[in-house]
């Protein structure tokens, strides 16, 4: 906390401590709890200001979560890693397997 911020929360807490005279422990209470709203909510906001990082170049492995089954045994298998973000669905007993979990949760 700079000098200059803890200067203007000073002046904050005696303003609002000559206006509703309530005691100074619960005003100072009051104007550090309203500052750390404020700064969550800062940086909530600036997170969502932040660009999408660029996808990996081709042939490098990207993060996926979808599921497959074998429509034979019944296997199912979580892909949680591939080099594209929809990949081919991997093939058990020879055949292909079917999606089972939507490829964007």
């Amino acid at each position: 906390m700079t000098l200059k911020t803890l200067g203007v929360l000073v002046v904050i807490a005696v303003i609002v401590g000559l206006v509703t005279h309530a005691s100074p422990v619960s005003v100072a209470i009051a104007v550090l709890a309203g500052w750390l709203i404020m700064k969550v909510g800062y940086a909530a906001i600036a997170g969502l200001g932040m660009p999408v990082p660029e996808p990996p170049p081709p042939g490098e492995l990207r993060k996926v979560r979808i599921m497959f089954r074998c429509s034979i045994c019944g296997t199912e298998v979580r892909m949680t890693s591939a080099n594209d973000e929809v990949p081919e669905p991997p093939k058990h007993c020879l055949e292909e397997m079917d999606l089972v979990a939507p490829v964007m949760e």
